[in-house]
């Protein structure tokens, strides 16, 4: 939806999104409108005016325009004041009314598929929500819109053109009372498409309510009626091969219908008998009449017969009496006729649509009794005429001719009313009337419906006509009556050229709208539509109430011929137009956006052929014979008297003199305006344009001004108020501060004062003197602590110094302090590094202090083995699987011989420890029998290992050399729990060599580490010093 722009507003974006009014166009050409069209509808903008007529594209896809909100923005709103919308229309229309309490109709027309049924709909939705509301109104309401989907189900088919075509004129009147309530309403209905009923072209269907009874009906009533739930079972629903149709839900149809006929008050007898008739139509259809020795038709299956029998209530005999046989009265005599197979089957086809179109009329007037408004008060009422448009088929046959006949005379009306509004608003308004060139469709009209010459006067002269009438010898007569008429041509009338674009039985008529060829093909028999008197007779005497209503009206006995389709059809259509004439006249135009029904589709080709059908190009060009544009004086000087500096900001005078000074002003030239008594009319759009558009310009100079002029007014009382404030707000503010700083300096000089006393005295017992000076020291020390807290277990030092009557709790804290932090560290330690720790607490326990190069392992990591498994030889794992190995580490180890050093590998498990050469275990030594272990004090890595040896024949001490001594050694003390059996030796090491036999182990210190043996014969081992910090 565009933006709340009024006309003349909205021609800034004319280049945009087109023209609202088509009256505005620059040029009026074909050309001109299709494209303003075509710019409109790309922006989803499906109206446009001409004047006061809507020009509606269908769009073929929802836009969110027709929703609650949307109602109450065009309620009570003048017509141009808002975008072109079908609900300004309505809303004018019924204001119009209430305001002249006069009578009014809206004309929709177009062809079909363009949206006159969904036009219809929103008019009426549009009343429903927009007048007065009372109980009795909504139950109007109701029985209104509720009208609508079971007119559809009966009076709606689908075309090859559209999938919901309506295949009736309808014609609604809306009664409102003085006060504007909707109190009733009344429905008029024109040519029922009733050859559908029997006939049906390839691609088309029936009408929907037959599929929608076979399709959504319940088994229990499919069964009463003796149908069958498949549409293909019909003849009379499968001749256009389409029974099915994607787009329509024939199930869900059926419920909306059930549920309007509550509505609208049918009771369950009536609504009983409505669905019988329908059946009966259906059986009739599939009534098959088969040839006797002569040729004459025989009814041998009576299945179907008897269903229609039973659903209409009529004697099955007489039934089939009355297909088969044709009742002839001579004089006193009646004799039987017997019918061919085609005349049967006319018969029975004509049975059928006489049923079906009495129906269709008795359904309108119960609906318009369900309607009707008992008060007797005077009513004004507002028509909605949702009629055919004009159609052009590939095979135009009676009812295109009559369809083209009623919009040939709804031109002529559209015409005369559209010149007579303008004529009688110029003479109104005292501006001299302008002769406007226009074509006269009346020749054509006459052509078809003049007395004694016209086409319809012929035609019923050749179905009254005794002997043998046909199809071919109406065209003769035709021939022979209007053969020289400039709007009628036939094969054998025509020149070489036409010739060939005619068939023999064709004749073409020349419309407002174009040429439209007709096939004459059927059109007697479309016409006669008769009804043999003895099939008149039975259904008179129906069991079904609805039948016999329906026909009862019927006088059998009169012999006279009934009046024929087409004089039926023109003389509704006189009426029709006599009661329109009366009442004030309101178009909406619809036009199809393309064939395809696909949104976003522009067929201008299309479009073309429906703007010239329509006479949308004939109404434009009255509408803009004299004065393009027309406004009050009001409402002109309302908008453009910035423009002019003597009308702005106010003009004191009359409005009328107001906008003559803003015309001489703009430089208007006499012949492009007129001033009118309460209007002025403007001859160009061009004037208009120019007008708007220095409008336009003016209006953001204009904004400028007034919002430099607003802005310094705003300001400067700004600053005024801001001045007065701030003077108040500093006389209060220096008043209360000083009213603060006096209370502030007695409570100083009292604190003062009591902080010198208690000074004084501080270093006596607590007393009312000093106790708050102390808790001041307290907390003031306290304060200054937590901000200076040790931050590691390590910082010994930076502990605050107390004041002396702190000097206790100081030192409790202090612990708690340090306890807390060794508790957050040890807490923090990874399982890993914890273990590590605990074995250089053992380390610590041993060597601290005693072995040189003790300090420089401590950084250094013990690794849980130094020898993985893999590197242990199989042989040696499977000798001591049944032992848990702890640790590995290589080791060199020396003879207790002669000292030859030996490389081997030093493996502890649980329970004792391995000596291993390669694949050997050398010597296993349990850990009861280990009776010490001795290191030298220097940097050296020998380890003397005691063994208790109580065998003679047992090996001695063992002499290792370990690269990892710390260790080797904490593991071994932790595993074998021999912490205390370390030691560390000043000097030599005895060791026993075998039982009874000793040697030494002697160090000393040297420039380069060595182990040899002496000339004593000890081992001696020369160590490094260790460098000290």
């Amino acid at each position: 939806m565009q933006g709340r722009l009024d006309m003349e507003g909205a021609l800034t974006a004319r280049d945009r999104v087109g023209i609202q009014d088509f009256v505005l166009l620059d040029e009026t050409t074909e050309v001109a409108v299709i494209s303003n069209l075509k710019k409109r509808f790309s922006k989803d903008l499906i109206y446009t005016y001409i004047g006061t007529l809507i020009v509606s594209v269908n769009p073929y896809k929802d836009l969110d325009i027709y929703n609650k909100k949307q109602m109450d923005v065009y309620m009570g709103v003048n017509f141009f004041e808002l975008p072109p919308h079908i609900y300004a229309l309505a809303d004018n229309a019924y204001h119009t009314m209430l305001t002249e309490f006069n009578n009014h109709f809206i004309l929709i027309s177009g062809e079909s598929g363009a949206g006159k049924t969904e036009a219809s709909k929103k008019i009426l939705q549009y009343y429903a929500v927009s007048c007065p509301s009372t109980t009795l109104m909504n139950t109007v309401r109701d029985k209104m819109l509720m009208s609508n989907p079971v007119l559809e189900a009966f009076g709606n088919a689908k075309t090859l053109k559209n999938d919901n075509s309506s295949r009736f004129g309808k014609y609604m009147d809306i009664q409102f009372d003085s006060q504007g309530d909707a109190v009733g309403g009344h429905i008029l209905n024109y040519l029922l498409e009733k050859s559908r009923v029997v006939h049906q072209n390839h691609g088309e269907r029936n009408f929907h309510v037959f599929y929608q009874l076979v399709e959504g009906g319940s088994d229990d009533l499919l069964t009463q009626l003796g149908l069958e739930r498949d549409v293909q079972h019909y003849y009379y629903l499968t001749q256009g091969e389409c029974a099915i149709v994607s787009s329509i839900n024939d199930k869900n149809d059926w419920k909306s219908v059930k549920n309007a006929l509550q509505v609208i008050e049918f009771d369950e007898t009536n609504t009983n008998h409505l669905f019988r008739v329908v059946a009966s139509v259906l059986h009739l259809g599939n009534v098959h009449f088969d040839p006797d020795s002569k040729g004459h038709a025989l009814l041998k299956n009576n299945t179907e017969l008897n269903w229609v029998s039973d659903l209409l209530g009529v004697d099955a005999n007489n039934l089939k009496e009355g297909l088969t046989f044709r009742k002839i009265e001579a004089k006193t005599e009646q004799v039987l006729s017997p019918f061919t197979i085609d005349h049967a089957i006319y018969v029975r086809d004509a049975l059928a649509k006489a049923i079906y179109g009495q129906t269709f009329t008795w359904l309108v007037n119960r609906i318009n009794e369900s309607m009707e408004n008992k008060d007797s008060s005077r009513k004004t009422v507002i028509g909605l005429l949702d009629i055919y448009g004009f159609e052009v088929f590939y095979v135009n046959s009676f009812e295109q001719f009559c369809i083209n006949y009623c919009n040939e005379k709804l031109q002529q009306l559209f015409i005369q009313l559209t010149l007579k509004a303008e004529q009688e608003e110029y003479e109104a308004e005292g501006i001299e009337w302008e002769p406007v060139q226009f074509f006269n469709n009346k020749i054509i009209c006459d052509l078809v419906e003049e007395k004694h010459r016209g086409i319809i006067s012929i035609l019923d002269e050749e179905c009254l006509r005794p002997g043998d009438a046909t199809d071919l010898t109406f065209l003769d007569r035709l021939e022979e009556k209007m053969g020289n008429h400039p709007h009628f041509v036939t094969h054998r009338l025509a020149d070489k050229m036409t010739r060939k674009t005619l068939e023999r039985g064709d004749f073409r008529l020349l419309h407002y709208a174009g040429e439209v060829t007709y096939c004459v093909v059927g059109f007697l028999d479309k016409n006669n539509d008769l009804l043999y008197r003895n099939i008149k007779n039975l259904v008179c005497q129906s069991k079904n109430t609805i039948v016999r209503e329906c026909f009862s009206a019927v006088d059998t006995t009169n012999k006279r011929r009934p009046e024929t389709v087409a004089t039926q059809f023109k003389n509704s259509l006189q009426k029709l137009t006599e009661m329109l004439m009366a009442k004030e006249a309101w178009y909406i135009r619809c036009l199809k956006s393309n064939e395809s029904k696909q949104p976003g589709q522009f067929d201008e080709a299309l479009i073309r052929h429906q703007v010239k059908y329509l006479g949308l190009m004939e109404h434009l060009r009255v509408r803009r014979a004299g004065f393009a544009y027309r406004r009050k004086y009001e409402d002109f000087l309302k908008r453009y008297k910035p423009l002019c500096p003597a009308t702005w900001p106010h003009w004191r005078g009359m409005p009328a003199d107001g906008v003559e000074v803003l015309a001489q002003h703009l430089g208007y030239l006499p012949d492009e305006y007129k001033m009118g008594r309460t209007k002025i009319f403007i001859r160009h759009p061009r004037t208009l344009y120019a007008t708007e558009d220095a409008y336009e310009k003016c209006k953001h100079d204009l904004a400028s001004k007034l919002q430099a002029k607003y802005k310094g007014y705003k300001v400067k009382g700004e600053f005024k108020k801001q001045k007065e404030a701030a003077t108040k707000i500093e006389t209060c503010w220096r008043g209360a501060q000083a009213r603060k700083e006096k209370e502030k300096r007695a409570w100083a000089v009292k604190v003062i004062k009591k902080f010198i006393k208690a000074y004084i005295n501080r270093g006596e017992a607590k007393s009312t003197d000093n106790s708050e000076y102390l808790a001041f020291v307290r907390q003031s020390y306290l304060n200054r602590l937590k901000n200076n807290l040790p931050k590691t277990v390590l910082d010994k030092t930076t502990w605050l110094t107390p004041p002396a009557v702190l000097t206790e709790a100081s030192e409790i804290l202090r612990k708690l302090h340090y306890r807390l932090m060794v508790r957050k560290y040890v807490r923090g330690i990874p399982p890993q590094k914890k273990a590590q720790l605990q074995m250089k607490v053992v380390t610590s326990a041993i060597f601290k202090g005693k072995k040189e190069n003790y300090p420089p392992s401590i950084p250094q990591l013990f690794l849980d083995t130094r020898i993985s498994e893999q590197e242990i030889n199989i042989r040696v794992l499977s000798m001591i699987r049944n032992e848990q190995i702890k640790y590995s580490v290589p080791v060199i180890k020396y003879d207790r011989n002669g000292f030859k050093p030996r490389p081997r590998q030093f493996i502890l498990t649980k329970t004792a420890a391995y000596l291993v050469e390669e694949a050997k275990i050398k010597q296993r030594v349990s850990y009861n029998s280990l009776q010490g272990i001795s290191v030298s004090s220097l940097s050296d890595g020998i380890i003397a290992i005691h063994i208790t040896c109580e065998d003679p024949k047992q090996k001695g001490d063992l002499i290792i050399q370990c690269e990892h001594l710390y260790e080797f050694l904490t593991k071994l003390s932790i595993i074998a729990n021999k912490q205390d059996a370390i030691k560390v030796v000043q000097g030599s090491i005895k060791i026993k060599i075998q039982s009874g036999k000793e040697s030494s182990v002697d160090f000393t210190t040297g420039q380069e580490p060595m182990v040899y043996k002496a000339k004593n014969g000890h081992l001696m081992v020369v160590a490094t010093r260790t460098r000290t910090r």
